[in-house]
C-alpha cells in the first residue's frame, strides 16, 4: 500500500512540475483518487519538504513554489517534439508498455523548460500512426506481452508455434518486434540451427516460456534493414505465376495500387512502347490466377488480359455477365412508365 502511495506522490510532484498550477479536480482525475486524497497527499509532500502551495478559493489549486524543478536546457523544440513522436500509443498498449511510456513522457515533461512543455501536444496535433489496414478489426495476440518482455530483456524463449495443421517447438533468441498492417511479427534467431534467422507471426504462437539467462545479442543486427530484406523476399516468393496484360494509360497509372508495387514498376520498365491505341502490353508476376483475377478486376475496362487463356476467358465471362445485367436493368427501367396523376377531388 505504501509503495502505491509513494508512486502516486512522485507522480503528483511531476504533474505539478510540468504545469504552472493544477486544481484539486484535475489532480484527482490524473491520479485517479478523490479530491480529499489529493489534499492529504499535498499535506504529506509539504511536510516532507516539497514546497507544494495550495491556493484557496473557487479558482484555487496547487502549485510548486521556489523554483522546485529540474530542467533539460539542451533540448530545442524540434528535438522535444521528436521525442514525443517516438512512442506509438496503440502498439505500446498492446505490448503492455503503456504505463511505462506514460511515466517516461511525464518525467520528461516535468524536466523540460516551460517554453517546450507543449511539445507533446504540438507533436500529437501533427502526427498520428494508424497501423492496421482499413476495414479490419485489430486483434492483439494474447502472448504479445510475454514475447515483448523477452525481447526487451534479451531472454531466449521456448515457443510452440502453429505451422499449417501441426505445432512445432522452437528455441528462439527474440531480437525484435514488427507491427505490419495491424499484424505483429517476431524476428528471431533459431538456436541450434546455425543461427538461422526467421520471422514468426505472433498470433500463431500457442505457448511462450522465457528463460532465466540472457542471450548475447549481436550488436550488428539492424532490425529495420532485416525486415526490409525479408519483406521483399516474401513478396517475391509468393509471385509464382505470370499474366500478360494490356493496359490503357489510366490502367498503367492505377496498376501499382492494385498489385504488388515493386512487381508493377519492374514490369512496366520492361514493357515495350505503347501501341497505336496508346495501350501498353506487359508480363506481370502474380501470386496465382485467382489472386490476379481479384486484383485486375479493380482496373475494370482499363485492362485486357491476353494470357493465360483460362484467365482471359474468365474476364470475358465477367464482361458478358455485366453487359447482360446492365441491359436487363435498362429494359426494366424503360418498361416502368410514370403515371399521370388524376384530378384531385374534395371529399
Amino acid at each position: 500500500m505504501w509503495g502505491m502511495r509513494a508512486a502516486r506522490l512522485i507522480k503528483m510532484v511531476l504533474l505539478l512540475q510540468s504545469r504552472p498550477a493544477m486544481t484539486a479536480a484535475e489532480l484527482a482525475r490524473e491520479l485517479e483518487v478523490s479530491e480529499r486524497t489529493v489534499a492529504r497527499d499535498a499535506q504529506a509532500l509539504s511536510e516532507a519538504g516539497v514546497p507544494v502551495y495550495a491556493d484557496r478559493g473557487r479558482a484555487g489549486g496547487y502549485r510548486l513554489i521556489g523554483g522546485y524543478r529540474t530542467r533539460l536546457t539542451g533540448l530545442h523544440r524540434g528535438e522535444a517534439e521528436a521525442l514525443f513522436l517516438s512512442g506509438v500509443p496503440g502498439a505500446l498498449r498492446e505490448m503492455g508498455l503503456q504505463d511505462a511510456a506514460s511515466a517516461a513522457r511525464l518525467k520528461v515533461s516535468a524536466a523540460l523548460l516551460p517554453a517546450l512543455r507543449d511539445a507533446s501536444r504540438t507533436a500529437a496535433q501533427r502526427f498520428h500512426l494508424d497501423a492496421p489496414n482499413w476495414f479490419q478489426e485489430p486483434v492483439t495476440p494474447e502472448l504479445l506481452p510475454a514475447v515483448a518482455d523477452a525481447v526487451w530483456d534479451d531472454r531466449p524463449v521456448t515457443a510452440r508455434y502453429r505451422r499449417g495443421e501441426e505445432e512445432v517447438v522452437r528455441e528462439l533468441e527474440p531480437y525484435g518486434l514488427v507491427l505490419k498492417a495491424g499484424v505483429w511479427y517476431l524476428c528471431a534467431r533459431v538456436a541450434g540451427r546455425d543461427g538461422a534467422w526467421r520471422v514468426y507471426r505472433i498470433d500463431r504462437f500457442t505457448a511462450v516460456e522465457a528463460g532465466r539467462e540472457r542471450f548475447a545479442r549481436d550488436a550488428e543486427f539492424d532490425l529495420a534493414a532485416f525486415w526490409a530484406e525479408r519483406a521483399e523476399q516474401f513478396a517475391r516468393s509468393i509471385l509464382r505465376a505470370e499474366v500478360v496484360v494490356r493496359l490503357s494509360g489510366e490502367g498503367v497509372r492505377r496498376l501499382p495500387y492494385t498489385v504488388d508495387p515493386l512487381s508493377a514498376r519492374e514490369a512496366l520498365r520492361a514493357a515495350g512502347d505503347p501501341d497505336a491505341d496508346g495501350w501498353v502490353t506487359l508480363t506481370l508476376p502474380v501470386e496465382s490466377e485467382e489472386v490476379a483475377h481479384a486484383q485486375l478486376t479493380a482496373l475494370g475496362p482499363e485492362a485486357e488480359v491476353l494470357a493465360p487463356e483460362g484467365l482471359r476467358a474468365r474476364f470475358a465471362r465477367d464482361a458478358r455477365r455485366l453487359a447482360a445485367r446492365y441491359a436487363a436493368q435498362r429494359s426494366a427501367a424503360l418498361r416502368v412508365r410514370p403515371t399521370r396523376p388524376g384530378p384531385m377531388l374534395d371529399p
